[in-house]
């Protein structure tokens, strides 16, 4: 969907120009409908994929896009460069149900001004929207719980970021199945992670795991 831009938003009095991209219509039409609904925010294109946006954001030229992590094709975590490429002073929001905190960093990496969870309020959304425009930062509480916990660990671990983010996820007491669901890998690569967190940390399990890695700060 495009409606063009007709708006400008480097004047004040004009609304925030937003693009929405979001696979599952329900959560699209949603999120465009609440931002509508408020004459402080312009929808100029929503869209279900990264390959679709591309055609028309040059067009829509948006303040604000609101960008699902998990898209089909090009994941919306790899699309940010791109966007960034095509539209360098667009601000980009990632919405997601997963606060991995390894895909937190490469997120931000990559360019992104806010990572936000989808259980975050339409009222809070709205008014991160205005703080990225403004230009601010937006993270939801666990997010940013995440992000100041990253700074807390022990610089020392010997622990990839990769096997203290599957450690912190054995830790939440996520079974194998979800903490792969999560992190986009297959179960054999969790399986082989943690073989190498327990050869690491001397341990020979789970609970032994996660009482080691606290105790070292490495979670």
């Amino acid at each position: 969907m495009t409606t063009g831009n007709p708006y400008n938003h480097s004047d004040p009095a004009q609304p925030y120009n937003i693009c929405v991209i979001e696979d599952d219509e329900v959560i699209r039409k949603g999120y465009v409908s609440l931002l509508q609904e408020d004459e402080t925010f312009f929808v100029s294109g929503a869209y279900a994929s990264v390959e679709a946006a591309l055609k028309l954001l040059h067009e829509n030229q948006p303040d604000i896009i609101l960008l699902d992590i998990q898209l089909p094709g090009i994941k919306g975590v790899d699309a940010i460069p791109a966007i960034k490429k095509l539209l360098p002073a667009t601000r980009i929001i990632m919405l997601t149900v997963h606060e991995s905190s390894d895909l937190v960093f490469t997120a931000l990496k990559n360019g992104a001004a806010g990572y936000l969870t989808k259980n975050t309020s339409f009222s809070k959304i709205k008014e991160h929207i205005k703080e990225v425009a403004a230009g601010g930062g937006a993270m939801s509480a666990g997010i940013a719980l995440q992000v100041m916990k990253h700074f807390q660990k022990n610089i020392h671990s010997p622990l990839t970021r990769r096997e203290t983010e599957i450690l912190e996820c054995i830790a939440a007491g996520q079974s194998r199945t979800k903490i792969a669901t999560a992190l986009f890998i297959d179960k054999e690569t969790v399986k082989s992670h943690i073989k190498n967190i327990y050869h690491k940390l001397d341990v020979n399990s789970r609970d032994e795991a996660i009482k080691v890695a606290r105790d070292g700060k490495y979670i």
